[in-house]
């Protein structure tokens, strides 16, 4: 008995020095889980499901190795019996064998046991850790408690994380009051006056990012058919849905240009701005599905188009000069600008598109499909691109 509270004991502080210098929800709840698929030698997937409703707001779903291709988790989750159980009895539960995963493809994943571990508050659950086991396998109860741990962990973790994105948005709401007073100047700008004035007089520097462009597809079929305000108000609620993830991500917001956006990354390596760009573009491309669930009604589905790429560009301030202004913004400009914005042209159907350099540096944390050569606009030679979805119309 001793030993084994040994083992749960270091079990849970390994976790502890895994998680404690992030700060970003996701990758706190990507340790945990594959703190625990280590621990427990029979797990075969570990997942988590977040049931406050605020949640997309301030995490994304993690994507499950059970399937080949970026799936939302929570819409996979629920739906397995152990999970719907696990809710309705309110308790802790186990299967010692569970149906097979099937993929989009009709081809089934067999798994083992599954276990499903409520977490709460008050008398509400806020969120259900899930263990599947490998094929022919059983959890222990030592397993068993080790799950139980975990899943109150898991609550820590997101209560935190929903106080500062509440916090976060009340500071949101306060800048937006105070937009109105500098209209010409982008916030990243207003973030440079504010913390480090002596940068806006600085020449630009070469710096390697990851750049996403975004744009509506038939944005001009849109602008003809109906009227300019009932546009204006579409486009500012996609826009707008997409600020949290691109925040999420350490994405800054660069230029907006009717029905499309820039966004770079730049705050971190060469991988991690890669790979922050995909997480946004996976959780916009989320977004715009949930946004035209709510407009089926009233209209066609709006496509988010959307191109990544990653190189060397020169970043810093760009002054517009117009007969009645100067407009300052915060670019970067150069060869990967320009790839990243013809992927984006070039997408259809709500693709993500990303170029070979993105594609190295996300190598093997998603799947990836090669799409081809292409010509692409302003661009001399053919480039090979590859996309974030298989057999995208």
């Amino acid at each position: 008995m001793k030993k084994y509270y040994e083992e749960r004991f270091k079990a849970l502080r390994r976790l502890d020095e895994r998680i404690a210098p992030l700060m970003e929800i996701n990758d706190i709840l990507e340790k945990m889980r594959d703190e625990l698929r280590e621990t427990i030698s029979s797990a075969l997937e570990v997942r988590i499901l977040l049931l406050d409703p605020d949640a997309k707001r301030y995490t994304r779903p993690l994507q499950c190795i059970l399937y080949d291709r970026p799936v939302n988790c929570l819409s996979c989750k629920r739906s397995r019996p152990v999970i719907q159980k696990a809710l309705e009895e309110r308790k802790a539960v186990l299967v010692p064998e569970s149906d097979p995963i099937e993929r989009d493809d009709g081809s089934l994943v067999k798994i083992g046991p599954e276990a499903a571990v409520p977490a709460f508050v008050g008398e509400d659950i806020l969120v259900v850790l899930s263990v599947v086991g490998k094929p022919g396998t059983t959890f222990t109860h030592k397993d068993f408690l080790l799950i139980e741990d975990f899943s109150e962990t898991a609550r820590s973790v997101i209560l935190r994380a929903k106080k500062h994105w509440e916090m976060t948005e009340e500071k949101i709401r306060i800048s937006k009051m105070l937009t109105h007073l500098s209209p010409f100047v982008p916030l990243s700008v207003l973030d440079i006056v504010e913390k480090s004035p002596e940068r806006l007089l600085q020449e630009k520097e070469k710096k390697d990012v990851t750049v996403l462009f975004l744009d509506l597809e038939d944005y001009t079929r849109l602008s003809t058919a109906l009227p300019e305000m009932e546009v204006n108000q579409i486009v500012e609620t996609m826009f707008s849905s997409f600020v949290d993830p691109i925040h999420r991500s350490n994405g800054d917001i660069n230029e907006t240009a009717g029905d499309g956006l820039m966004i770079i990354f730049k705050e971190g390596d060469v991988n991690t701005n890669a790979k922050n760009a995909v997480k946004a573009a996976l959780d916009i491309h989320d977004m715009s599905r949930e946004i035209n669930k709510e407009l089926a009604s009233q209209r066609d589905p709006i496509n988010v188009n959307m191109g990544i790429n990653s190189g060397t560009a020169l970043v810093g301030m760009t002054r517009f000069k117009g007969s009645l202004d100067t407009r300052m913004t915060y670019t970067a400009s150069g060869p990967v600008t320009n790839a990243a914005a013809r992927l984006a042209d070039y997408a259809q159907g709500g693709d993500i598109l990303i170029g070979e350099e993105t594609k190295q540096l996300i190598d093997g944390l998603w799947p990836v499909y090669d799409v081809g050569l292409a010509t692409l606009k302003g661009i001399d030679k053919p480039m090979r691109i590859f996309s974030l979805f298989k057999n995208t119309t």
